[in-house]
């Protein structure tokens, strides 16, 4: 699946969005691979039913629009929970209801048991979460779902970030959403993207982060892929 146009649509009123709702921040902040990003993206702000159904309208409009056939969504806990249980009511509302599961972090040991929660994991399987950093979770979420016998088929996310993945600390070539498209052969459907951010700040919709365009292009520089 290629990645969405600077000038997509959808794209751009998504980043506007989490620019208003403050989800998308301009600054410095230290990511996880030790890098200074000029912009930090926290999909655990998106705290109230407003919000959360604003963001799983995107996440079923870009679904929709993709193509991507799934038979069921998979949220990796934590995140993933809120995020297939608001999708998969989206989806309903716009005519395409089907079911969704998701983990517990530890296996309960009484009741129905096991560490799957919902849905019984069967058929196309479609993993939803709001980035991928390493693709570890992704990992772990097809292992999950292999294991119930089930296909995963391609990973939803509300960012890619499209910046150079690291391995035990050394930068590597390809970012953590090229590696589950080639290593995994899965389908990726972002929202949006790192270059659909810079063509927002560009576009001067919003002339207040005037100031955050050249220190984004200078990070894209120098780790994007």
């Amino acid at each position: 699946m290629s990645t969405q146009s600077n000038s997509d649509p959808l794209a751009q009123e998504f980043v506007r969005f989490a620019v208003e709702a403050g989800v998308l921040r301009f600054g410095e902040f230290k990511t996880k691979a030790g890098r200074l990003s000029p912009y930090f993206f926290n999909a655990g702000l998106f705290d109230d039913g407003a919000k959360l159904g604003r963001l799983a309208s995107f996440y079923a409009r870009r679904l929709v629009d993709s193509g991507l056939q799934f038979d069921m969504l998979f949220g990796p806990a934590y995140k993933g929970i809120t995020l297939a249980a608001a999708v998969a009511i989206e989806l309903a509302r716009l005519g395409h209801n089907v079911p969704f599961a998701y983990n517990r972090k530890e296996a309960k040991d009484h009741g129905e048991g096991g560490t799957l929660v919902g849905a019984k994991v069967a058929g196309r399987v479609l993993i939803i979460d709001d980035v991928i950093s390493a693709g570890t979770s992704v990992r772990e979420s097809v292992a999950m779902i292999q294991a119930a016998g089930a296909t995963p088929c391609g990973v939803t996310i509300a960012l890619d970030r499209q910046e150079k993945a690291t391995d035990n600390g050394v930068d590597v070539p390809w970012s953590a959403v090229q590696y589950v498209r080639e290593q995994l052969k899965l389908e990726v459907a972002a929202i949006a993207t790192l270059d659909d951010l810079l063509h927002y700040l560009q576009s001067g919709q919003d002339p207040a982060l005037h100031a955050a365009i050249g220190p984004v292009q200078a990070y894209r520089a120098r780790y994007g892929t």
